[in-house]
């Protein structure tokens, strides 16, 4: 029997303008809405990911943030 889908948590995110125009693409892609995508994302976490390249990708993003945030 499926698991059914229910969105149980609401709470305020912050996103980059490049981070949300992705989000929605994906979600557009896959038919869902944002709050889908990220569902899925999120509960299949370790299968949609590549190890090092999350790693790899995470150091990136860390080395820049306090740039960004200008």
């Amino acid at each position: 029997m499926p698991k059914r889908f229910r969105l149980t948590r609401r709470f305020p995110v912050a996103m980059t303008e490049d981070g949300f125009r992705r989000l929605k693409r994906f979600a557009h892609e896959a038919g869902l809405d944002e709050g889908e995508a990220l569902s899925f994302l999120f509960e299949n976490f370790d299968s949609v990911i590549n190890e090092d390249n999350l790693t790899h990708r995470m150091r990136l993003f860390n080395a820049e943030l306090e740039d960004r945030k200008r």
